[in-house]
């Protein structure tokens, strides 16, 4: 059956399983125009070698001043004043102004420096396994007991985020980046949510410039005050460091569990050889990732691109999960293979902007899904598979809950500081984690 034109990205079926669909379209050719629930029109580039040179195309911009008038009358959603003050950061910048704003938080992410901080990450994920409920046999929502905490207490003491300030910060406000168009009945909602974090941005700003530190956040406003950014992309860089800095962590946790739980055999070969949990992160970051498609990129003039004439502003876009399983980069692609030869895979990017935290990642993912498979013996799902809610985000992959169960025996007597009373909204399988665990805990 031949693909429809443009190819729907959106829908239950495709978020929960989407890798079908990328295997038709990898098959079909490397790019595709595609349709997104906003009604967004892009052009999708799904095969590995074609992604690879797409992220590498000097021709290709991230400036949204580059978007046509189609592009910018569906996607630029965010109203103003927000969208100029929160949409400068980096990933909207190209070369030199990305260059210089890139080499500011650099040092931050430095494979060195975030190895050196893996034994307080450690503690971090120690103490949230310790204050987890033990109704392992019932279940509990592992993102909310852990895999929505453990991201943020890490960003906050990697960037200087001080604890008073990590206390008040709502995860729900990570829901801006969503597309909720000025005809959506969830508008006054998000425009509220948009307004609070705005409000956060500058209490962070003033609170850092009034008591400045060594952190990442004191340094950015140091240079904001020295003329090396200007107020609107200091605050677009808060912005991305807090809603982009953890949320994929969250999601590739609950996506490398899925997978796992998939494959007990690999979940049991971890905990007897966690040595191999490095490697093994490479593989669960290929065989599913949580930054399933990039931001938009634009072309200047129309231009050939893989064979298809793509207009001048039309959004670009590529698969990096489709490129991670073509099977002419990686044999067996549908396979979680813990012995593969890697091979460099793309869930990071690839190019000048490649991700700049992919080191603090890797060491985030080591540290939580070790610390869960040995703490948490038996780790299971406690629903079915087919029951798990996947995020409708657009260009994200993960589980909105989590449900897992796992054996009591061995694991830390919590029981005392277990508190359900704030559990009514919850399934009977899933209670949710103790009260006194406030998120985040700081």
């Amino acid at each position: 059956m031949p693909l429809p034109d443009p190819v729907p990205l959106y829908g239950p079926e495709y978020k929960r399983d989407p890798y079908p669909l990328y295997a038709r379209m990898r098959e079909a050719g490397p790019i595709h125009r595609v349709l997104f629930p906003s009604g967004v029109t892009a052009w999708l580039v799904t095969g590995h070698a074609a992604a690879q040179r797409t992220l590498a195309d000097p021709r290709l911009g991230k400036n949204h001043e580059l978007g046509n008038d189609r592009w910018r009358a569906r996607a630029s959603i965010m109203p103003e004043p927000q969208h100029s003050q929160l949409q400068v950061h980096l990933l909207h910048q190209d070369a030199p102004k990305h260059t210089a704003m890139r080499r500011l938080i650099t040092d931050a992410f430095a494979p060195r420096r975030v190895e050196a901080l893996r034994p307080r990450f450690q503690e971090m994920a120690d103490a949230l396994v310790d204050a987890m409920p033990t109704e392992g046999p019932d279940g509990i929502d592992l993102v909310r007991c852990f895999a929505a905490r453990f991201p943020f207490q890490v960003l906050a003491e990697v960037i200087g985020l001080p604890p008073h300030l990590a206390a008040r910060f709502r995860r729900e406000w990570g829901k801006v980046v969503a597309p909720v168009g000025p005809t959506d009945p969830g508008r006054p909602a998000y425009e509220a949510l948009l307004r609070g974090l705005q409000d956060y941005i500058a209490e962070v700003v003033a609170d850092r410039r009034e008591h400045p530190g060594d952190g990442l956040l004191s340094r950015l406003v140091t240079a904001r005050d020295e003329g090396e950014l200007s107020p609107e992309e200091l605050d677009s860089m808060i912005f991305q460091l807090l809603v982009a800095g953890q949320e994929p962590v969250t999601n590739q946790i609950t996506t490398a569990l899925v997978a796992l739980t998939r494959h007990p055999e690999a979940l049991e070969r971890l905990r007897a050889e966690p040595a191999l949990m490095p490697r093994a992160v490479e593989e669960l970051l290929r065989l599913d990732g949580a930054f399933e498609l990039t931001t938009w990129r634009f072309l200047a003039e129309d231009a050939e691109l893989h064979g298809t004439r793509v207009p001048a502003g039309d959004s670009v876009i590529v698969s990096l999960c489709a490129a991670n399983r073509d099977p002419e980069r990686f044999p067996d692609p549908d396979v979680l293979d813990l012995d593969r030869a890697q091979g460099p895979h793309l869930a990071f990017g690839h190019g000048t902007h490649f991700c700049p935290g992919a080191a603090l990642a890797r060491v985030e993912l080591q540290v939580a899904l070790g610390t869960l498979i040995a703490r948490l013996p038996g780790l299971r799902l406690a629903v079915p598979d087919d029951e798990l809610e996947w995020i409708p985000a657009v260009l994200g992959r993960g589980t909105a809950a989590l449900p897992v169960a796992f054996d009591t025996s061995g694991t830390p007597d919590t029981s005392g500081t277990s508190d359900t009373s704030d559990t009514v909204d919850a399934p009977t399988t899933t209670p949710s984690c103790p009260r006194d665990l406030k998120w985040p805990r700081t």
